[in-house]
């Protein structure tokens, strides 16, 4: 089995609590909600080669950040710490999140905190994967 399969047969497990407040869709609101949407609509177009769904379905974006002078701070998590394109997937974010208008710089960080699992994919994700 490869790091990023699913039993399709076995009920998945609940999530811990923490994990749980992480599947909810990163905000958009606020002063710098434009710049946020856009850098969204980019981090879309950001794929796993293992999987079919954009980084963004899939939960891997855990918060984005923009300040007054257009810079964007990411938080992200891999679907494994093992991945095969960890050393990879940060300057993909990065280059995508920098083509947002009004972006001026990117950083992206990747945490572990809480750990990625497949409840933090959106129902768009679930239907793609057969998940549903």
């Amino acid at each position: 089995m490869s790091e990023f399969e699913f039993d399709k047969g076995a009920a998945p497990e609940a999530p811990e609590p923490a994990a749980q407040e992480a599947a909810v869709e990163v905000p958009v609101q606020g002063e710098h909600e434009g710049v946020k949407g856009r850098i969204v609509e980019h981090l879309k177009t950001v794929f796993d080669p293992e999987i079919p769904v954009n980084i963004y379905e899939l939960g891997l974006i855990y918060r984005i950040d923009v300040d007054d002078a257009g810079r964007a701070e990411i938080d992200m998590t891999l679907t494994a710490p093992g991945c095969p394109v960890a050393g990879q997937m940060p300057a993909w974010v990065e280059d995508a999140a920098a083509r947002a208008e009004g972006v001026t710089d990117v950083a992206v960080d990747i945490v572990w905190e809480p750990t990625w699992n497949p409840d933090m994919m959106s129902e768009a994700a679930r239907l793609e994967l057969g998940m549903m």
